[in-house]
């Protein structure tokens, strides 16, 4: 075994104090108003810890390993397969990493890959879940049955559909699963996307965030600099730039990715004055785009539509749309651009398992509503028609309540509480934002001569 693997004997329970996402809150969280009745709940989380996308830092003096022994929980699994029947049989599957010189490890991670820790916290944010619209609030039944009730959806990436399992799981454990119920996990082709700014299917969205991460180099490498002298000699020398070898982001992730997991770093890294500098000159780089409403429009838009599409769904039919939750496994450039674009984010790279919720809310009626009278039913030549119910969204961000400026004006939101934005003025925002064409909208500009 190479000196740069890390043990797998680790602790992966999340102590007190351990770096990475706040688990959610179930005992802080604020319950709304007595008026108002939680009807739907929407989450998009980011898949759980993971090790760095590439290699990087792992000769010394830095000495981050090159190879993560830290991904034993899944490397057993029963496929399913064809039988000659046509049955679907299972098959006892063993999965291992094997380097470029055949050897095996047992354990080892594949660049990129949900780590034992990362299948942990998402399985805790499941059971979390499960604690707050179960247990606490009684909004989701104790037992699910069916599809109709809740629904999944994931990247297609193994990380993301993994987190999404282990959440499942923390919530819907198979003994609180009836009548044989199997979870269906929606995953969408490649040019469908919508879960993150797809750049592939959106040529006029790449195009518009490469140059906005090029502007961001041009003003930011200045500022990264000065820290030369502290990290180049992590490096390979090289001074660290957005756009340098390595770049900025990828020295970024693979710290994230080492703290997180509690590997030693070299101490320059926990300098505030560090880490601080790179991250706000990288959120720059990948979100600075998101301030403009064309980027708003390619790279959320399509999502917030879905979103608010099926809020209005619940909102029009009540209990005949059984659907109360819907959990997406998704990425840190969405959560970021979910918020950018909502124009609450606090320009932060958000963290592993890190999470975003819109929750729907109907307003009860009033006790106090008076009933027509006999008698004012008699001279009335038509019944008066009860008033539309009300509704309001509350988004809520790594346990904070977020207020959408979007619903600050006084009668867009529930008054006294500006954080239950009115949903009708939530759509109105998302419509503006949901491209009519988005096929057309994302055709690269032609470029004309002058």
């Amino acid at each position: 075994m190479s000196s740069g693997n890390t043990s797998g004997d680790q602790n992966i329970s999340r102590p007190p104090g351990w770096p990475g996402a706040t688990p959610l809150d179930v005992d802080g969280y604020p319950v709304a108003p007595p008026q108002l009745q939680l009807e739907q709940v929407h989450i998009y989380v980011r898949h759980g810890e993971r090790t760095p996308v590439g290699v990087r830092m792992a000769a010394p003096p830095a000495s981050i390993p090159e190879h993560w022994i830290m991904c034993k929980t899944a490397r057993h699994f029963k496929a399913a397969i064809a039988s000659t029947e046509n049955q679907e049989d299972l098959l006892p599957v063993r999965k291992v990493v094997e380097r470029a010189d055949g050897n095996v490890v047992e354990g080892e991670c594949l660049l990129g890959e949900l780590t034992d820790l990362g299948r942990q916290t998402t399985f805790d944010f499941g059971r979390a879940l499960r604690r707050l619209y179960v247990d606490k609030l009684g909004f989701l039944p104790d037992t699910v049955q069916s599809n109709d009730e809740i629904y999944l959806r994931t990247t297609n990436m193994p990380r993301t559909t993994e987190s999404l399992q282990h959440i499942v799981h923390g919530l819907y454990p198979p003994e609180k699963s009836d009548n044989g119920f199997v979870p269906r996990l929606r995953i969408r082709n490649g040019k469908d996307e919508n879960l993150f700014g797809n750049t592939l299917a959106c040529k006029r969205l790449e195009h518009l965030l490469v140059g906005f991460a090029q502007a961001a180099a041009s003003s930011w490498n200045s500022v990264l600099e000065p820290l030369d002298k502290k990290v180049s000699k992590y490096i390979g020398g090289n001074p660290i730039r957005l756009d340098g070898k390595p770049r900025a982001s990828g020295i970024l992730d693979t710290i994230r990715a080492a703290v997180a997991h509690g590997m030693p770093v070299p101490p320059e890294f926990k300098e505030k004055g560090v880490t601080d500098v790179i991250e706000k000159a990288v959120v720059q780089e990948w979100f600075s785009g998101y301030k403009t409403e064309e980027v708003r429009r390619l790279g959320m838009g399509r999502l917030l539509s879905d979103m608010s599409e099926k809020m209005g769904s619940k909102a029009e039919k009540g209990e005949n749309d059984p659907m109360r939750i819907l959990i997406h496994s998704t990425h840190d450039t969405a959560l970021a651009g979910l918020c950018n674009t909502l124009d609450v984010y606090d320009e932060k790279w958000p963290a592993f398992t890190a999470s975003i919720t819109f929750e729907l809310f109907r307003k009860r009626d009033a006790d106090s509503q008076v009933r027509s009278s006999v008698w004012q039913t008699v001279l009335s030549p038509f019944k008066p028609s009860p008033p539309e119910p009300e509704h309001y969204v509350r988004m809520r961000y790594q346990n904070r309540n977020l207020v959408l400026p979007v619903c600050s004006e006084q009668g867009k939101h529930l008054p006294g509480s500006p954080e239950f934005c009115t949903l009708a003025a939530f759509r109105e925002r998302v419509k503006e934002l949901t491209p009519e064409d988005w096929d057309a909208e994302c055709a690269p500009h032609n470029r004309t001569s002058s």
